[in-house]
């Protein structure tokens, strides 16, 4: 079994969309690349960002094939997501992934009905039996339908050795307080834009909103939470605002999902050559939203934007 500790800044593998609606992997390949050479402890594919819910097997394998290419060659760390509403096909994502030299695979509960907590055991064991060894993140979503707290991540791990690590919403100081007291060494990735106040807390790392907009900019703020914490604080305070005064009203008055937003920053940051557009039948921003996000970065972090990755 892997030894493999998950921590600090990972950036989410998004996918450019062409006017056809299909995958560019031409502009994904360049996108890798970029991610690759951001300082990011590591790239993830296959999350809320990259449309997860959204392939077909067929690009799934398209995508897990040139992101472990251009990784591999990078030297760089790679969790793939095997995540699928489907159980059985998540299962069957996983195995594909058993020697691919991946560092650690992604998974969600099954979505469509929640799953009782003897589901959710029978699940993951049924993932890890598979899995040869090969070390699971679960990511636990504010969009799950079954959430789990502190004490059901403790009794998921107790059963699963390899579950090493969760990627979940965070909370206040007493969820830090039950973080420490009963997850010990497992990986607790919060959003991005709470790591200067989760880190002294527990907090891991994060697979990271702050990172769409700006990758190298995320690698920055982690690092600059133990050099000069203050400063730290007070860049999420601001892109907090931002997130207050732009991005959620953007979602409430023009029905814009969470992929949506996510690739919305990553184009307003213009660090890659990634659009915001959706697959079908998602809806994305327009240029004017772009616009109007763009401004709004510079006028709350202006040193996220500018920075080359």
């Amino acid at each position: 079994m892997s030894d493999f500790r998950p921590t600090g800044i990972w950036g989410a593998v998004l996918l450019p969309i062409s006017a056809d609606g299909e995958i560019d992997f031409s502009a994904l390949a360049d996108l890798v690349d970029v991610l690759c050479q951001s300082g990011v402890a590591g790239i993830y594919t296959n999350g809320t960002a990259a449309e997860f819910f959204n392939q077909t097997e067929a690009e799934f394998d398209k995508i897990t094939e040139l992101v472990l290419d251009r990784t591999s060659k990078a030297g760089v760390h790679v969790q793939i997501g095997v995540s699928n509403s489907n159980p059985r096909v998540a299962r069957e994502r996983l195995c594909r992934m058993v020697g691919r030299g991946v560092a650690a695979v992604q998974v969600t509960l099954p979505d469509w009905w929640p799953p009782s907590p003897t589901e959710q055991l029978r699940f993951l064991a049924g993932m890890a039996e598979v899995a040869d060894g090969l070390p699971m993140v679960l990511y636990n979503p504010p969009t799950a339908k079954a959430r789990i707290d502190v004490q059901g991540i403790m009794r998921l791990r107790a059963a699963t050795p390899t579950l090493v690590g969760v990627k979940v919403a965070g909370g206040d100081e007493d969820w830090f307080a039950q973080r420490r007291a009963m997850l010990g060494d497992m990986s607790v990735f919060v959003a991005g834009h709470t790591v200067a106040f989760g880190r002294p807390l527990g907090a891991d790392g994060a697979y990271s909103n702050v990172a769409c907009l700006s990758p190298r900019g995320a690698v920055t703020h982690w690092e600059q939470i133990e050099t000069d914490p203050t400063a730290a604080l007070d860049l999420e305070r601001r892109f907090r605002q931002f997130l207050q005064s732009t991005m959620i009203p953007l979602a409430r008055d023009h029905g814009l999902s969470d992929a949506a937003l996510d690739k919305a920053m990553a184009a307003a940051g213009a660090w890659g050559a990634i659009s915001p557009q959706l697959m079908w039948p998602y809806s994305s921003a327009t240029p004017e939203m772009i616009a109007q996000i763009r401004k709004s970065a510079l006028d709350h972090v202006p040193e996220l934007i500018g920075v080359n990755g």
